[in-house]
């Protein structure tokens, strides 16, 4: 998107008074922050004794990408989304890949106001806005008025988010959110959580799981499975965080062991062994969940989704390209009947896939 730099901020709607400090309510750190003081994001300042979010419409990146690039593999397969992202994160993850847009701290960007940004999305023919590369949560007031406006224009809305939202927030999202990506970091480990991401509790990402999925939000995890490093590689963490998200959230919410490749702080930690991924979607599966993948290994097997009822591959991808389509108008197995939980479905015309939704 091209625009010009923006001057102005935009008063937050997420925070409250206390005494000489506001309290930001956008992310579980809950920020107090005194005049003048910026939260731990870099985005959310106590301004005049206001909460001001300073990257209201400024955005950093935009790029048009498959959902399957998210992943989202059972929400709109064959769809494209505009991802967009401001600076700045709540997370201070040491192997972020993403890290020159989430861990700088100096408000950059360019102006693209609400309609600006739909406009764009469809311009260029997405079906959907996504809100990723940093964490969406810290400039929720702008990915909230970019998201209703969206979907009175008929497109959908998602967030790749690390789900340390506060009760606040989560309702916030629920208003225009239609799925959810959530990262999970070493399974989830609060141990590997603290030292490798900064973060002292990972118990708000689970209740926000659950907030949004009250709300009729398609949720979909993700494990990034860190190897050697501390907890982020344990299996035993793994068959924990599966039994919770099969018990909570349903069997049928799909998971996703992503491959650890090094980057920013952690250059010099090796990319994650693919037998230890297949360890752990084993381990996901044994746990109860119907749909576990593996991620960031283009052409592995476990990038298909498997029928539960018969074991055949009813949808078969190539990284993030769907080359097979085994299911029928109503998204049921053509060998064995099987329904498959996926939010719309696919139309194949010659050598190509078009996505066809479901109910919008």
């Amino acid at each position: 998107m091209r625009g010009r730099p923006l001057a102005g901020v935009r008063e937050a709607d997420l925070y409250r008074v206390e005494g000489d400090r506001v309290v930001c309510t956008a992310c579980a750190r809950y920020c107090r922050l005194k005049e003048g003081q910026v939260g731990l994001c870099g985005v959310r300042a106590n301004v005049g004794g206001r909460l001001m979010l300073l990257v209201y419409g400024r955005i950093i990146a935009s790029h048009v990408d498959p959902i399957e690039k998210k992943p989202l593999l059972h929400f709109w397969p064959g769809s494209s989304v505009l991802s967009i992202a401001t600076t700045g994160c709540n997370w201070l993850c040491r192997y972020c890949q993403n890290f020159d847009i989430s861990q700088r701290r100096s408000v950059e960007g360019v102006e693209a106001s609400p309609e600006e940004v739909v406009e764009a999305a469809l311009r260029v023919g997405a079906d959907g806005v996504t809100y990723t590369y940093n964490e969406p949560t810290i400039f929720m007031e702008f990915a909230r008025d970019v998201g209703i406006l969206a979907r009175a224009r008929g497109l959908f809305n998602t967030f790749v988010t690390n789900g340390y939202m506060t009760p606040e927030s989560a309702e916030v999202a629920a208003r225009f959110l239609d799925a959810a990506t959530v990262d999970f970091k070493g399974n989830g480990n609060p141990e590997f959580l603290r030292r490798y991401a900064g973060v002292p509790d990972p118990s708000p990402i689970y209740e926000a799981m659950l907030e949004l999925r009250r709300a009729g939000v398609h949720v979909e995890v993700t494990d990034l499975v860190v190897p050697g490093v501390g907890t982020g590689d344990r299996v035993e963490d793994a068959r924990r965080l599966a039994r919770w998200v099969a018990d909570n959230l349903g069997p049928d919410t799909p998971m996703h062991f992503l491959r650890f490749h090094p980057d920013y702080l952690m250059s010099g930690v090796p990319p994650t062994p693919v037998e230890a991924l297949e360890r752990h979607r084993e381990a996901a599966m044994q746990e109860g969940i119907r749909y576990a993948y593996v991620g960031n290994v283009p052409g592995h097997e476990y990038e298909h989704t498997y029928c539960p009822g018969c074991g055949r591959p009813v949808i078969r991808r190539s990284g993030f390209d769907i080359i097979g389509w085994d299911l029928d108008e109503e998204n049921r197995c053509k060998y064995c009947g099987q329904k498959i939980p996926i939010v719309g479905k696919l139309v194949r015309k010659g050598d190509r896939f078009f996505h066809v939704p479901i109910g919008r």
